[in-house]
């Protein structure tokens, strides 16, 4: 890319014109731009809201962009009083209840569609259990109906592009941060990505487009990984975010408030690397298949056209693993248990194959676009545990266990339907 285009690029990208990636709806879906701007307006009401409270904790209810950001926020400061709950696991649920007292604990609500089905899942169960709620959602969404405490998102930011948006920050306003710090990071990066010259989030993204698989260490990975995955991986192409070999990208931050510029350069960054590939970065059309395949198992309808899920060996997919390959764990376990997954892992990298760990149902709000329309260099091998006891869902014909079960069948069985290499393993049996 000569200096010329790069410069034209930036110009281009700031001038909100959809042609420099596909000249679709793009244009819409560039809020976060000036999200920082907009967010420094909202920061009394913020903290207006979070000096009412007289609780003891707070719990996130969230999936994909409308957790990870909190959660790598809360891992960042080691805020203990914040937890996150991301899971349809019965057993981690039924952990996070007998952490907290209901009654003195506020649970945000936060889903800008306000269908999610875990979101409103974890709602029901615990306003059934008498819990205060505020909520975090899009205007319009039906998530507002269950509190007077509603924080309206900006509609023109796609969920994995809401990190500094009130998604990401009043959750950062409730673990207590400084939030006027985490936006001056993010302006002033905000406004090195203007630049013709010495653009790090133009910089960012022109590398990421010339590598087929990024490596981020530490727990900003796990925000990193839904945006770069989700946002790249369609029309066969992707940058694959991975655990072991890739390119490394990043270094350790010398202040956790750093994180507010990177959620901008990263942003900024993957925008970029949309443009080199020729895609629509602020889409997912490929994320549907597995939720429609979730709701036929739970509705009772048979699902044909799929191989039967059952149980395999390893070998069955590591035999096509090498070097251009990725090995993807997806583990619908309790993410307590993840430390588990160790054995497995080495065992894939010993295949020379780069390797990436997803926690089901976390993963299909993250990478299980860039599984399903990414680049076809995947290999699959999902993980079950025991998943204890069923734990019902207020107003639902289903519990928790069925469903986790159904999100594992749905997104095997959508896998399999594209010619994915996949099998099934037991925790247990690692």
């Amino acid at each position: 890319m000569s200096t010329l285009a790069s410069a034209e690029l930036v110009e281009r990208i700031w001038e909100r014109d959809p042609s420099v990636w596909t000249g679709g709806n793009e244009a819409h879906w560039l809020g976060w731009l000036d999200e920082p701007a907009r967010m420094r307006e909202r920061i009394p009401e913020l903290r207006d809201f979070a000096a009412g409270l007289d609780v003891d904790d707070v719990v996130l209810l969230g999936m994909g962009g409308s957790s990870l950001a909190p959660e790598v926020l809360r891992r960042a400061f080691g805020v203990e009083r914040f937890h996150v709950l991301d899971t349809t696991h019965p057993t981690a649920i039924r952990r996070v209840e007998a952490a907290v007292d209901v009654e003195r604990t506020l649970f945000v609500a936060a889903s800008k569609s306000g269908t999610t089905v875990e979101t409103r899942s974890h709602t029901d169960l615990f306003r059934k259990r008498g819990g205060r709620f505020a909520v975090i959602t899009d205007p319009g969404s039906p998530l507002a109906e269950i509190s007077e405490d509603v924080f309206y998102g900006e509609p023109t930011i796609g969920g994995r592009y809401s990190a500094l948006s009130v998604f990401g920050l009043l959750p950062a306003v409730l673990m207590g941060l400084d939030v006027e710090r985490l936006l001056d990071r993010a302006e002033e990066m905000r406004e090195a990505c203007r630049q013709e010259v010495g653009n790090p989030g133009l910089a960012l993204g022109v590398r990421l487009a010339e590598t087929p698989f990024v490596r981020i260490e530490g727990d900003f990975g796990l925000w990193v990984e839904q945006l770069v995955a989700e946002s790249t991986g369609k029309q066969g192409k992707g940058v694959v975010p991975v655990r072991e070999a890739g390119e490394a990208f990043g270094t350790p931050l010398d202040d956790p408030y750093d994180l507010g510029q990177e959620f901008f350069r990263w942003e900024f960054g993957t925008a970029v690397a949309g443009s080199a590939l020729g895609i629509n970065p602020f889409d997912q059309p490929d994320v549907q298949s597995a939720k429609d395949r979730t709701n036929a198992l739970l509705s009772g309808q048979s699902v044909s056209d799929t191989r039967r899920v059952s149980d395999g060996h390893v070998d069955e997919v590591l035999e096509h693993a090498g070097p251009v390959s990725y090995v993807a764990i997806q583990a619908f376990i309790d993410p307590a248990r993840e430390h588990e997954l160790e054995p497995l892992v080495e065992l894939a990298k010993a295949t020379g194959a780069a390797v990436s760990v997803g926690l089901g149902p976390r993963y299909l709000h993250s990478t299980g676009q860039l599984h399903k329309g990414g680049p076809d260099t995947g290999l699959f091998i999902q993980v079950l545990d025991d998943l204890g006891e069923e734990l019902s869902i207020p107003g639902r014909k289903f519990g928790f266990r069925e469903l986790i079960q159904a999100q594992a069948d749905g997104d095997y069985q959508a896998l399999a339907e594209r010619g994915r290499r996949i099998v099934r393993v037991r925790l247990e049996d690692l």
